[in-house]
């Protein structure tokens, strides 16, 4: 199992990956940051995060036929980069989510979402 630190250490070494946070989704507290710019907010940022998947899980769940989903992975494409959200049940207090930001030109799409998942379930397993 890797360790919170590491854990964002390997999400960092992602191809084109600007920034990752780790999130408490209960609270919408970021727990760790890697990477980093001066312009980012991390906790804003988390408590944003926190909000656009909640509302997602609870449209998706007014859309659906049993009235539960579960997100695996969810993707925003803005201007100048890709962000991926990862929410993840871990063996701590409550669910956590990982959000890292992607260069829009640097980075592999399809590679960071393998990478993450992969990374993930290192996070979680027992």
């Amino acid at each position: 199992m890797l360790g919170i630190e590491d854990c964002l250490a390997e999400v960092m070494a992602i191809p084109g990956a600007l920034d990752a946070v780790l999130i408490d989704q209960t609270s919408g507290m970021a727990v760790a940051t890697g990477g980093g710019s001066r312009h980012t907010d991390a906790e804003k940022s988390a408590a944003g995060l926190s909000e656009i998947l909640r509302a997602t899980l609870d449209g998706l769940a007014v859309a659906s036929p049993g009235g539960t989903i579960r997100i695996r992975d969810m993707i925003i494409t803005t201007d100048d980069g890709h962000h991926l959200l990862r929410p993840l049940e871990t063996v701590f207090n409550g669910p956590l989510v990982i959000h890292v930001r992607l260069d829009l030109n640097r980075s592999n799409l399809a590679l960071a979402r393998h990478r993450l998942q992969a990374l993930s379930d290192c996070l979680i397993t027992t």
